[in-house]
């Protein structure tokens, strides 16, 4: 996997990882803060910002004696590009058959039409 997008994907099928992230969205944290509602080790905790950070997705800083991590929001620019071409895509395809299955009910309905007896027309 050499590509960012793969490692993006591929960091974020871990759910403690998801988590990770979705907890960096209200703001950077040091890896204690991070470790701190898991029953895991700090280094199992900074195992997965590694793979998070080798995706693109944390940036790791120099703060005094913290070394607070950084949520990197543009990697998500890429993915939401990446699935936006697939949603519009899928989007058209439910168009398309909302129209052909909108198109049969019609000549269901007109099938089953039965002119009554005395009408004029």
């Amino acid at each position: 996997m050499n590509d960012q997008l793969s490692r993006v994907f591929a960091a974020l099928a871990d759910p403690t990882r998801r988590d990770l992230v979705a907890r960096l969205t209200d703001g950077d944290a040091t890896v204690g803060d991070l470790a701190a509602p898991y029953d895991v080790s700090l280094q199992a905790v900074s195992k997965h910002l590694k793979v998070l950070e080798e995706a693109g997705l944390v940036t790791r800083s120099r703060d005094a004696q913290r070394r607070p991590v950084h949520l990197e929001a543009e990697v998500f620019d890429l993915m939401t590009k990446w699935i936006e071409r697939y949603r519009q895509r899928a989007e058209e395809r439910y168009q398309r058959l909302d129209a052909v299955l909108a198109d049969l009910n019609d000549e269901t309905h007109d099938a089953t039409e039965i002119p009554q007896e005395g009408t004029a027309s």
